[in-house]
């Protein structure tokens, strides 16, 4: 591929609009997967903040579906669509502060060659969608503040540090590698009073945090001081996370990352110097951080993947300093997109088909177990087979249409509360402990609660198989199987739903209050 200085935009259009194309497709065409149709009820059920995360995920599924008027995968993912095209734009206008056109172009295509990019911020609806587009913002205003020393960049800085706070807790080491990049490298900067404004900008927009975790006992606060603790050592869980940085970030990105850094100690990166340690400064201690808590338990490769993002610039500066033609495009972006596009394939056909066999199960309640391209598929296969399976049942007399489903777990609550429950208008309820329901604790409280005498549907898939003759012996006077939904794909079975009904609620769990009461009664 040839390219030229005066080509340079119309390459990145076809790009935006290529990726946005397949991404808006391939968003329409896939069911969710567990965290984001989970997401869904933070939009069902806006919030100050929640449980597991901050506001804006649920925000941004409420603004690009207009408040779930529109609540197809498509329109809920939409917001993905549109801020990854928009971050994409954003990385190439910092490659290009940072340097020249043509390292914002490969500063861009290397962000879309990145799985996290493309994947989990350009199509799956999550809490990182609106972190990337702030925590590329604040970048670029961050870069543009130290380049022309004009004090609305670092007030810029501030606000869309704050609202990638806003979005996911992560994004307060935008802070932490300012603060860092000033204490060592700029101290000057502490005389500066648009600092300390920049400061209360990103404070103000955390407010609705606080607000909702002092209401509810700073749950959230401990939920993720708990997700990082640990003492024994696990070069298992280590092993994982270097594993899934890898292939998250698109191994080509990685090793690319490394050299570019490498060559930044090296001083043999032609970059301005603050650029550079900005760069450093925010993204090594986000990279060492999750690896040093994944030493003792397990984390997840994403955690640390905005920082992987930011050395994907130092990789165009690099890429741009060693390319002597540079008409040609390099063997490594090649490289790079090549990778995600057999990811994709090789990821979509998995889902949809099972071409390759993961799973070796042939206990029906074992079916599917280890083959985890199942959490996204089957659910709307479930929605259609059950509502037949419901309608029989209740004109039998075994069921009432009024009759709810119950879990004890935030997965597959939200998997059966959107593909089963919302297209015939049943309610689903959490019925277990705080750490497993989640938000489910809230929406118990927003849909009445439980009440003595209540019957429920349970279904439990073969991939997590629970039995609710052990999990709800206490709460129900009869707990009954009464069936089986047999998922299929391609003609083969793929796992098994099991279909229990509870009768007669004997011992409401609970309540949210409950639950609160009692925590406070710990601390005291």
């Amino acid at each position: 591929m040839r390219i030229k200085e005066q080509n340079i935009n119309k390459i990145l259009f076809w790009l935006l609009a290529i990726s946005a194309l397949v991404r808006g497709i391939l968003a329409a065409w896939m069911e969710f997967g567990n965290d984001e149709v989970y997401y869904w009820t933070y939009a069902l059920y806006p919030d100050w903040s929640h449980f597991d995360h901050p506001p804006m995920v649920g925000w941004v599924i409420q603004l690009f579906s207009l408040n779930l008027l529109f609540d197809s995968e498509f329109f809920i993912r939409l917001a993905s669509i549109v801020f990854m095209t928009a971050s994409t734009y954003i990385i190439f206008h910092i490659g290009k502060e940072l340097k020249d056109t043509l390292t914002g172009l490969y500063s861009a295509l290397l962000y879309t060659a990145s799985i996290y990019a493309f994947v989990i911020t350009g199509i799956f609806i999550m809490p990182d969608t609106p972190l990337m587009l702030f925590w590329l913002l604040a970048i670029w205003m961050a870069v543009r503040s130290l380049s022309l020393s004009k004090g609305r960049f670092i007030l810029l800085f501030g606000l869309f540090a704050g609202l990638a706070m806003l979005s996911k807790y992560s994004g307060i080491f935008l802070w932490v590698g300012m603060g860092l990049y000033i204490l060592v490298f700029n101290r000057k900067q502490l005389k500066n009073p648009y600092l300390y404004l920049s400061l209360l900008i990103s404070a103000i927009c955390c407010i609705p945090i606080l607000y909702w975790n002092l209401q509810n006992d700073f749950i959230s606060f401990s939920f993720h001081g708990a997700r990082v603790g640990g003492n024994k050592l696990n070069f298992s869980t280590f092993g994982t996370e270097i594993a899934g940085e890898f292939f998250y970030n698109n191994p080509v990105n990685i090793v690319l990352a490394i050299i570019a850094v490498v060559a930044v100690f090296k001083r043999k990166i032609n970059i301005e110097k603050t650029a550079q340690r900005l760069i450093l400064c925010i993204a090594l201690p986000l990279i060492l951080v999750f690896l040093i808590f994944s030493l003792t338990r397990p984390t997840l490769p994403h955690w640390n993947a905005p920082a992987y993002v930011l050395l994907i610039l130092l990789s165009a500066v690099y890429l741009r300093d060693k390319q002597s033609d540079t008409e040609k495009l390099p063997k490594s972006i090649i490289a790079a997109l090549s990778v995600l596009v057999i990811t994709l394939v090789i990821g979509v056909a998995e889902i949809k088909t099972g071409f390759i066999p993961l799973d070796k199960h042939t206990d029906p309640e074992q079916l599917g177990r280890d083959d985890f391209t199942l959490d996204m598929y089957g659910w709307r296969q479930l929605g259609e087979k059950f509502a037949d399976f419901r309608e029989q049942k209740i004109a039998e007399g075994v069921m009432k249409p009024e009759d709810g489903i119950v879990a004890n777990q935030w997965f597959p609550l939200a998997n059966l509360d959107y593909y089963v429950a919302r297209p015939l208008g049943m309610r689903v309820m959490g019925l277990g402990w705080p750490e497993f329901l989640h938000k489910y604790l809230w929406i118990n409280d927003k849909r009445g609660g439980f009440h003595l005498g209540e019957n429920y549907w349970f279904l439990s898939d073969s991939r997590y198989f629970k039995n609710p003759k052990e999990t709800y012996q206490w709460y129900f006077n009869e707990i009954e199987l009464i069936g089986v939904i047999e998922i299929d794909r391609c003609g083969k079975p793929a796992k098994n739903f099991f279909v229990y009904t509870c009768k007669d609620l004997i011992d409401p769990p609970p309540t949210l209050q409950d639950f609160m009461a009692q925590s406070a009664e710990g601390d005291r």
